[in-house]
């Protein structure tokens, strides 16, 4: 009986939603601005309640031995707290992304198409551990004109409470209504999957977090799935790569924060680079205390490392342990990549050229680079403001999923009788 009850009301919240994404969706941009301009000003003000919440979900990690990494994703700082608020803010900044006219032209029978961008609808976002998730996606969907409907992780489930309540309270002193934004506080799983199949109320479902939820809701959604993916990111050190330049993004890309998707995971490094740079490679990895995994001739150049299996090629690490590859040719590292790679943020580090357009054009991800770090692949890093997830797939959206990303078209036609 419990279950049903909370189905119901997960139902109940989803109509309301719906009901408030109509308002919302007609309102002014001057009146979304004002509404997230209040959310970001709340949040600093409150910052006190939120952090509270968020040392009861940090407590249950502790005594549950969750991994450093996590722990890291999970916890919040006065900092961090005034990060996302900023966040807000330059979301209200950014220009509105509904109502823009994409399309206007005049067929020869004297119709005026137009193509106008709109909002998705309701959104049901189902995320993990990062509770600036919260914040961030409500922001987004807000400012285009879409409710949102939240399903965080249980390890943040204070975290999330906390902050979604400081949100729908200044809501209420703005013209959004705050039931479109809607958080459910069920740790149930037969909760999230009843999402997964709430067509008639939900537009889109985002999943944000592991490789196995991510799998689990594009699976077995029928609510269509803006896909974001795990971040099995490499880097590739050619033969005329700048040694100062290499190591300098390898060690940012790596150690800057390991917990996150666009980390590198793996460095792919030319022998012939390998051979000139041995030393100054070894002291890098030393004093940044980056544990290595690599094949054979890895193992007989770097001290200490670890013989790399499948896993050790194809997983997030999350952390600061690195998979190493030697290479003869870019075509290796491009294959290795097509392999292994999850289509998220590849990055090249040379000084020809031409290597680094042949890398560019055959690598296939969502975010390229060519002598820059790939934690570049983010939303706040790229202007946008803040960012839903980072989406893998090619239907749609693909990279960091700004404002544009949650709109969608629809064709308007004005005539004077016209018949086919």
């Amino acid at each position: 009986m419990h279950l049903l009850n909370e189905k119901l009301t997960v139902e109940a919240q989803a109509i309301q939603a719906k009901k408030a994404g109509k308002v919302l969706s007609l309102l002014s941009t001057e009146d979304k601005n004002q509404a997230l301009y209040t959310l970001a000003e709340r949040l600093e003000t409150e910052f006190a309640l939120i952090l509270h919440g968020n040392e009861k979900d940090l407590q249950v990690g502790r005594e549950k031995g969750f991994s450093e990494a996590y722990m890291d994703r999970l916890a919040l700082s006065k900092k961090r707290i005034f990060d996302f608020s900023n966040g807000l803010r330059q979301v209200a900044a950014l220009d509105d992304p509904t109502g823009k006219i994409l399309l206007n032209q005049r067929l020869d029978n004297g119709l005026s198409v137009s193509k106008v961008s709109v909002p998705l609808g309701v959104i049901g976002m189902i995320y993990e551990a990062r509770p600036n998730v919260t914040a961030d996606a409500t922001g987004l969907a807000l400012k285009s004109g879409n409710a949102i409907i939240l399903k965080g992780g249980s390890s943040a489930i204070n975290s999330n409470k906390a902050i979604v309540d400081v949100m729908q309270r200044a809501l209420n002193h703005t013209k959004v209504p705050k039931e479109a934004v809607q958080f459910i506080d069920s740790t149930e799983r037969e909760i999230s999957q009843q999402l997964f199949t709430m067509r008639e109320h939900i537009d889109v479902l985002i999943p944000r977090g592991g490789g196995s939820l991510i799998k689990e809701v594009v699976t077995n959604a029928s609510v269509p799935v803006l896909e974001t993916g795990v971040g099995n990111c490499h880097l590739y050190i050619d033969s005329e790569a700048d040694a100062e330049m290499a190591l300098s993004v390898l060690v940012n890309a790596k150690t800057d924060r390991p917990a996150v998707c666009n980390a590198i995971e793996t460095v792919i490094i030319h022998r012939e680079w390998l051979k000139k740079h041995k030393e100054d490679l070894i002291n890098t990895l030393s004093s940044q205390t980056i544990t290595v995994h690599g094949d054979e001739e890895t193992l007989s150049e770097i001290p200490n490392a670890a013989l790399a299996n499948e896993d050790d090629w194809q997983n997030e690490y999350l952390s600061l342990h690195i998979a190493m590859k030697v290479v003869q040719h870019v075509d290796e590292a491009i294959e290795h990549i097509e392999r292994y790679g999850t289509k998220h943020s590849e990055s090249i580090i040379t000084d020809n050229s031409e290597t680094a357009n042949y890398f560019l054009q055959h690598v296939d991800a969502a975010a390229l680079y060519h002598n820059a770090s790939t934690r570049f692949t983010d939303g706040a890093a790229l202007g946008f403001g803040a960012e839903i997830g980072i989406s893998t797939q090619k239907l749609h959206a693909r990279g960091p999923m700004g404002l544009e990303a949650l709109t969608t078209v629809k064709y308007v036609m004005s005539g004077n009788g016209q018949i086919r």
